[in-house]
């Protein structure tokens, strides 16, 4: 490719809205231009990336025995409906009406479609397993869309459906998909971790998600660096932090702490370790009766350590909290009595369901609240002082040191940006949309499901997040936009550096390589910063003195200086770099 025939078109300043460092270089390096709020043009550079990334996908999801059809952005609404999701998703689903006033939505997820699909195909046991899969444009109406391609509102996706007779058949399926995950995500290039995770608003039975690792990730992964235990934050197993439950050795005593609302104050205040201490967290749920109208509503309050935090997914799976919210001001003061700061679960004014953490739960003489502001509670055991928790349930996060659920050693924590997700569904979807096959007595049975997606230009954002210097980006050889760029000095002037640096383009494009000649004719600084920014994997080098000398420069990205290599083996050199 000559860089004169394609399009350069590189910034020297990042645009004021560009937040993070993916979206400053994409923009600089004129790989995406903003067309509105999360919605961007893919320029000529970013697509090449766009398509190296679609061509690893499609490569390992054939020899998946995943078949490659399409489905439409625009769906009818009434699919949705069957599936109980067109309400349920939420207003990042975006509705519209058609000039009849029918409805339909612009698809985020294509469970519905590739279902009918299903039903109406899949009619016996002979034509399961089967996995259905496309790389389509989507759209969700994010309330915030920010940080360029990493939350916009438009965006490119693989989605992968699997088809089975059975869950043993299903699963086999999933492991199936995980491991041509693992070859995709190895092919890209990039440090990443497959982890356990919440299956979300998807739904389903079982889930992992494909984390590229950057500092700047929005999910705190947790893993264990000595066994092979790893999972999001969200679905992080909290085990006990305590073998048993010591027997009291201190009396109950309702200790004054004025002004001392957070179990950081008492701590310091009373010159206990922190870990001592007990957060109250109020939550309620509403019942609604069988007319719609309001009903019963009930308080719970969860107790995590001091030092910890809530988990507000775990929480949600909490038997009975599955649909909760934060308790009002006016509904905590109505059961217990008091402001907030100064919760705990002794002597509330109305009964509540008191669910603690596994921990709390084997604590004894520890710190709560006193329900009367300004005083706390020290000395405080189960059975003696207080009953037996209602439930004891992991809804905390996990930290860093905490024992491994495996045993196998400590829990570390690093960052990730998640780019790829598998799901089990099981029959979640063909149970509500009637998706069956018949078996081999003739009798319809349900099929199993699983769902596969990768964010198809999400992978440019957390590809840079992750390589990335002063310079600008520093993209893996399989996906950058171009491979190599030669940078002919003095091009406009010296015939040998023409004809040089054209013969050896031919050579390398004849070889299969993706490579660019820079043939603008620019000073050596432009040219050099411009695909340093753009982040070309290899550049070579070639100006009138070198080739006095015999000699050409060649440099890789993350090199801190060039390397010089005869004429005659600069071809040789540049093969055994690109192992070509």
């Amino acid at each position: 490719m000559r860089a004169s025939r394609f399009f350069v078109a590189t910034l020297k300043e990042a645009p004021a809205d560009a937040e993070v460092v993916s979206h400053r270089l994409m923009v600089r390096a004129g790989l995406i231009k903003r067309l509105s709020a999360g919605i961007y043009s893919y320029m000529p550079m970013g697509l090449r990336v766009i398509r190296k990334v679609e061509a690893i996908i499609r490569e390992e999801m054939n020899a998946a025995g995943a078949v490659e059809l399409l489905m439409p952005v625009v769906q009818p609404a009434e699919l949705w409906q069957e599936s109980g999701r067109f309400q349920a998703y939420g207003p990042e689903l975006l509705r519209v009406k058609d000039r009849h006033e029918r409805d339909f939505v612009i698809q985020p997820t294509s469970e519905e479609v590739i279902t009918d699909i299903a039903r109406q195909e899949l009619r016996s046991y002979r034509q399961l397993p089967r996995n259905f899969y496309h790389i389509q444009t989507k759209f969700r109406d994010e309330r915030r869309p920010r940080f360029g391609l990493m939350r916009g509102r438009e965006f490119t996706m693989k989605d992968a459906y699997s088809f089975d007779r059975d869950k043993a058949a299903a699963l086999r399926s999933y492991e199936k998909m995980f491991a041509a995950y693992k070859r995709i995500f190895d092919r890209f290039g990039l440090q990443y971790r497959a982890v356990a995770a919440d299956t979300g608003a998807i739904g389903g039975d079982a889930s992992h998600e494909f984390q590229v690792i950057a500092d700047t990730g929005e999910d705190a992964l947790v893993y264990c660096p000595t066994s092979d235990y790893a999972a999001n934050v969200e679905l992080a197993e909290c085990v006990p932090l305590l073998a048993s439950r010591a027997a009291p050795g201190m009396p109950l005593h309702k200790t004054p702490t004025p002004g001392k609302s957070t179990c950081e104050d008492v701590a310091d205040l009373l010159s206990v370790p922190l870990t001592s201490t007990v957060k109250s967290l109020v939550l309620a749920t509403d019942e609604r009766a069988g007319d719609g109208s309001a009903g019963r509503t009930t308080i719970w309050l969860l107790l995590v350590r001091g030092d910890h935090a809530l988990n507000e997914v775990k929480a949600g799976k909490v038997p009975g909290l599955g649909v909760f919210r934060f308790a009002t001001t006016a509904e905590i003061e109505d059961h217990f009595g008091c402001k907030p700061g100064y919760l705990g679960p002794i002597g509330t004014r109305k009964p509540v369901k008191v669910v603690a953490e596994r921990t709390v739960a084997r604590m004894s003489d520890f710190v709560c609240g006193a329900n009367a502001e300004g005083y706390h509670y020290t000395g405080v055991n189960w059975g003696r002082d207080l009953p037996e928790p209602d439930l004891v349930a992991d809804i905390r996060n996990a930290v860093a040191g905490d024992p491994s659920p495996d045993g196998k050693g400590v829990l570390a924590i690093q960052r990730g940006i998640e780019v790829g997700h598998v799901f089990y569904l099981g029959t979640k979807y063909s149970q509500s949309m009637s998706a069956t096959y018949l078996d081999e007595a003739g009798k319809p049975q349900l099929m199993e499901m699983g769902c596969y997606g990768i964010g198809v230009t999400r992978i440019l954002g957390a590809a840079i997040e992750q390589g990335h210097d002063e310079r600008g980006i520093v993209w893996p050889d399989a996906i950058a936009p171009f491979r190599v760029a030669i940078c002919p000095i003095g091009w406009d002037r010296s015939d040998a550096v023409r004809a040089t640096a054209t013969r050896l383009h031919d050579e390398l494009e004849a070889l299969g390589v993706d490579v660019v000649l820079d043939d603008r004719g620019e000073r050596p600084g432009a040219m050099f910063a411009d695909w340093e920014l753009i982040g070309v994997p290899h550049r070579v080098v070639l100006s009138e003195r070198g080739l006095k000398e015999g000699q050409v420069e060649i440099q890789g990205r993350r090199d801190l200086a060039a390397g010089k290599a005869s004429l005659p083996d600069a071809l040789r050199v540049l093969r055994d770099r690109l192992r070509v």
